[in-house]
């Protein structure tokens, strides 16, 4: 029988529980599709411990995203049995079987294996929103990316050269920083060997940056407005590191804006937004431009150690709960299938 990860009680990960469920019949138009590996994303663990906005009644299954083979299709059209598609979900990707319709599904690009293909959308298509259709990055600009170890920021880095702005990545540690320069990023900052906005204000000669990538929030936020160039753009992605404070004063001198970034709720208002984003996205992907650095797989009953690696801060780049052989390494170079 399938498995899927429940939340019964909100909680921390450990609360969470591995149960088996029968597959329910499709109706008309749906889709089931086998699960071969789960995108792990900080609001997961924020949505089972009741800390999102979005709060699922209980009990459900978290998981914004997966990716798998379509295996069953009942009067849907534009898909078959066989297809490898990325599932797009607000909940209920952690499982081995799901139940879809073909408007959630999107083919899996040929360069990944299904780890990457799971841990792709969320954080490159917060990534494209936020500096693309927010930020309006342009040309030659100076991007400052916080938390560029993590998944999101990454993609900010990937997605911020390929727009052609100089990136200035940080980070906690000299590994997270070694993989944001592999992927574009033209100065490091390691937050804890110097403040990040004496840093930046060295690195641009007292000019700060246009815009700002925030995930972390807090204090971090705060310390941005102080490093920001006229006219500066501070995008706001996220708060794993507390809320910040806007002080009103700073960004009247600078001219500058605070932008909310919600990628999500901004394709469910205006579903066109979505289908440039995914097709520039998954455009990218098949040119080898984008992809997913996937630090950690893990097998599906591993799901709290998973998101234990989230809330510790120790991946680098994304985390993947895998089924079956979907948990060997992927070979190097050309199309993966595992």
């Amino acid at each position: 029988m399938p498995r899927a990860v429940v939340c019964r009680e909100l909680g921390p990960p450990e609360n969470l529980h591995l149960e088996t469920f029968a597959s329910s019949p499709l109706a008309p138009g749906q889709v089931r599709v086998a699960i071969r590996a789960a995108g792990l994303n900080f609001p997961d663990v924020l949505m089972v411990a009741g800390e999102y906005q979005l709060k699922p009644p209980l009990p459900f299954t978290p998981g914004m995203e997966a990716a798998g083979d379509i295996v069953e299709v009942h009067a849907a059209e534009g898909v078959a049995v066989g297809e490898r598609v990325i599932v797009r979900m607000r909940h209920g990707a952690y499982c081995d079987e799901a139940v879809a319709t073909p408007s959630q599904l999107i083919k899996l690009p040929s360069t990944f294996d299904y780890a990457e293909g799971a841990t792709f959308l969320a954080g490159h298509g917060t990534a494209y929103h936020a500096l693309i259709d927010r930020g309006q990055l342009r040309a030659g600009e100076v991007l400052l990316v916080h938390g560029a170890g993590g998944g999101v920021g990454l993609a900010a880095v990937e997605i911020g050269k390929m727009l052609g702005a100089v990136v200035i990545a940080t980070a906690s540690s000299d590994e997270k920083l070694a993989i944001a320069k592999a992927r574009g990023a033209d100065h490091l900052i390691r937050y804890d060997r110097e403040p990040f906005r004496d840093a930046v204000k060295r690195i641009t000669d007292g000019r700060g940056a246009d815009v700002v990538f925030d995930p972390v929030g807090g204090e971090v936020f705060e310390n941005s407005m102080r490093c920001i160039n006229w006219g500066a753009r501070l995008l706001v992605i996220g708060f794993t590191g507390g809320i910040g404070l806007a002080k009103t004063n700073l960004l009247m001198i600078k001219g500058a804006s605070v932008l909310g970034v919600r990628a999500g709720e901004a394709v469910r208002r205006n579903p066109a937004l979505g289908e440039v984003r995914i097709r520039q996205l998954t455009e990218w992907a098949e040119a080898g431009k984008i992809r997913p650095n996937v630090s950690h797989r893990l097998p599906l009953e591993d799901y709290a150690e998973a998101m234990r690696l989230l809330i510790d801060r120790k991946a680098i780049g994304r985390v993947a709960l895998v089924m079956g052989d979907s948990l060997r390494r992927p070979r190097e170079g050309g199309n993966h299938t595992a």
